[in-house]
């Protein structure tokens, strides 16, 4: 049986900020591990179960609210799917953002929650790389790959990596203009629910592929990935495994009484 997450280990706030990138992640591997997954940060909720090396049960539902009444249901409804109690899971996974703020809050605060009962570690991972790590391997072959979010304003988040998932540059916020000009060259694919914001304004000339489809977060196509991370401590290329803590690329825009923004500490 694996070890929760201490204290020690635990944070509230990324390197940078409420903004920045959560923290990694230090594991002991878990070998062949069987593994929870959820995401909510988007268009959907959707929940996975991963083990003995595969997909075991998963359920999706599209939705842009509500994810909160639907979220543990669907838990409830994949362990029995899977003829598995909660307490044979070694870890819960979750996407940790960048998204809606208030679905990624509720996966953070469910994955959290189970982990805390159950004594067991909760990871987490960005959006872009479980975008990245939906994609199929032969789709990704000799192209670079550029993960684009809606951030339901007017800009995308943006994060690049190798055709092998490892990330090439830090996760940025820009608009959609900004985006297009700072393409990458060369072969290209883009995913994420962004990518029809951007595709418009593609030049013709280019070698892109954009991925079909709602660009949905799906827990069933990122957990084999985590399930990975898990089993080598999150020393993968791909890796690290991160703080369960919000990744918002721009904090977010919630009000205290007083105007004050959210996390907003006083001296």
């Amino acid at each position: 049986m694996s070890e929760p997450v201490t204290a020690a280990m635990a944070g509230t706030s990324g390197a940078d900020g409420p903004a920045g990138m959560p923290h990694a992640l230090t594991l002991a591997p878990i070998a062949n591990p069987t593994l929870l997954a959820l995401d909510c940060t988007g268009n959907a909720c959707s929940v996975a179960v991963w083990r003995d090396g595969a997909l075991a049960a998963h359920r999706l539902a599209e939705m842009t609210r509500g994810h909160g009444e639907r979220l543990l249901p669907m838990v409830a409804d994949v362990m029995k799917a899977a003829s598995l109690d909660m307490a044979a899971l070694d870890a819960i996974a979750v996407t940790i953002g960048p998204g809606s703020f208030t679905g990624l809050r509720i996966g953070l605060a469910a994955a959290r929650g189970l982990g805390l009962a159950l004594a067991r570690p909760v990871v987490g991972i960005t959006a872009f790389l479980a975008v990245a790590a939906s994609l199929p391997a032969e789709l990704r072959q000799r192209r670079e790959i550029l993960v684009a979010i809606d951030s339901k304003r007017d800009d995308v988040f943006l994060q690049r990596f190798d055709p092998a998932l490892r990330a090439l540059a830090p996760a940025r916020l820009m608009t959609v203009s900004e985006a297009i000009a700072g393409l990458p060259p060369g072969p290209l694919l883009l995913a994420g629910d962004g990518v029809t914001l951007l595709a418009p304004s593609l030049r013709r000339d280019r070698d892109i592929v954009t991925v079909p489809g709602p660009g949905l977060i799906e827990a069933a196509l990122f957990a084999g990935l985590v399930a990975r991370l898990l089993a080598c401590g999150g020393g993968a290329p791909e890796g690290p495994l991160l703080m369960p803590d919000p990744f918002y690329l721009r904090a977010p825009d919630v009000k205290l009484p007083g105007g004050l923004p959210a996390g907003f500490a006083p001296s």
